[in-house]
């Protein structure tokens, strides 16, 4: 992919300047428009008037943004320390142009947020000493010769020197030529093998297609199995999926069109178009999940809060290295605002602070979550379409969502950031 495509399954920096494009102009609310889905709001008992105010907050990103990003759907799950409950609101209308709402408990496909899923198994792996983050693909990949320095850690970092498999026009003309195939973990490596090595900081979802394969040789099992073993299962959540292929109708029934509105990716025949029952295959550990909001904000508190790893793999998956100079730093901050730890991603804006957060794009959906530690809120919330990075508003909105709670008084004032 040439350098002025847009990359997807990212957490993308595009984030980062939107949100703090936000603090200068937010857009204003307006009534929504006449003929609008009705907004879907849960659970009982969740605060009335902040409920009230999220809809209108998703209704009205619908309506000023829907055009311009062709997106129909949003789904938003809030989750506060200590309730059980989340506050979930879905609104507008599974296809766009159409008229049948977007159900309360839709599913959205989750991008690149799945890449804390796979860094949590590895460091679970290596909890029960089966394996170490400093090992080498080497020793666990050895087929791979040109890579057989690169640890485990520099692939979920990002630091690994390999470049990633959907930058490739060869990988764009064959998902083109039949958008329903089947993408081995073999195949999609297999794209990179004579690509040119990146260095420094440098986002692929290679890294984490290798970072399966390890998983199921230290293992003997599929990284599926694992990810329902492990983290899925033990959870409960009903509500979030798996499939490194095209999902069964029970899961995509609930889930809304998703729409490519990318002009700069080279798949003219789909652009517009609704990709979201294509394979998923090309997205695999990489980015593959299909999932509730509220699924997330539960995976997302269990993720951050310790519940998933021992006190030292809890510190190796939120080690940092600086997205602007590739070395270790122990947090964001003012002058250095964008950080990357293993599968998971921190930034420090002047006005919300220092948080964890993902923004991860499939073909056709864009998913959020956003933790801050001082609150211990959580948000998470999707929309069915994929934009260029100059139209995604994505930042904004999460600004937006962010004080409305903040304004109903259910989270701590914020701080200062130091030195903003």
């Amino acid at each position: 992919m040439t350098e002025h495509r847009a990359r997807h399954l990212t957490t993308r920096a595009a984030l980062t300047r939107a949100l703090v494009a936000a603090l200068l102009v937010l857009a204003g609310l307006v009534a929504p428009i006449a003929g609008t889905a009705p907004a879907h709001a849960g659970p009982a008992g969740a605060d009335d008037d902040v409920t009230a105010q999220l809809r209108a907050d998703i209704d009205a990103y619908l309506q000023e943004r829907g055009a311009a990003e062709h997106v129909s759907a949003a789904g938003l799950s809030v989750s506060l320390p200590g309730h059980r409950s989340t506050i979930d609101v879905t609104a507008g209308t599974t296809t766009f142009g159409g008229s049948v709402p977007v159900p309360a408990d839709a599913v959205w496909q989750i991008g690149s947020n799945t890449k804390a899923f796979t860094a949590v198994l590895l460091l679970q792996l290596e909890a029960q000493h089966r394996l170490s983050i400093d090992d080498t693909l080497g020793t666990w990949l050895p087929q791979y010769p040109q890579w057989r320095d690169v640890t485990i850690r520099r692939l979920l970092n990002m630091t690994s020197g390999i470049p990633t498999y959907d930058n490739q026009d060869a990988w764009y003309a064959d998902y083109a030529a039949d958008p329903h195939r089947y993408f081995s973990q073999e195949q999609l490596v297999g794209y990179v093998l004579d690509a040119p090595a990146t260095s420094g900081y440098s986002y692929s979802n290679t890294n984490y297609v290798l970072a399966e394969m390890i998983i199921e040789r230290a293992t003997g099992r599929s990284y599926s199995d694992q990810l329902y073993r492990r983290i899925i299962e033990p959870l409960g959540l009903r509500d979030l999926h798996y499939r490194p292929d095209v999902y069964p109708a029970w899961v995509t029934d609930r889930e809304p069109a998703g729409y490519l509105f990318n002009p700069h990716f080279p798949l003219p025949g789909l652009l517009g178009q609704d990709v979201s029952r294509d394979t998923l295959s090309w997205a695999r550990s990489a980015g593959a999940i299909i999932s509730t909001t509220g699924d997330m904000t539960r995976w997302e508190r269990a993720l951050y809060g310790g519940r998933l790893l021992p006190p030292q793999q809890q510190a190796e998956l939120e080690s940092l290295i600086s997205i602007a100079t590739s070395e270790p730093i122990d947090s964001t901050s003012a002058t250095d605002p964008e950080g990357f730890g293993l599968g998971i991603a921190q930034l420090t804006n002047p006005q919300i602070g220092t948080f964890w957060f993902y923004e991860g794009q499939t073909l056709g959906f864009r998913a959020v979550h956003a933790y801050f530690p001082e609150s211990g809120l959580i948000i998470a919330f999707a929309l069915n379409s994929a934009v260029e990075r100059s139209n995604d508003r994505i930042g904004p909105l999460m600004q937006t969502l962010y004080e409305t709670v903040e304004a109903a008084g259910l989270v701590h004032p914020r701080q200062a950031t130091p030195g903003a």
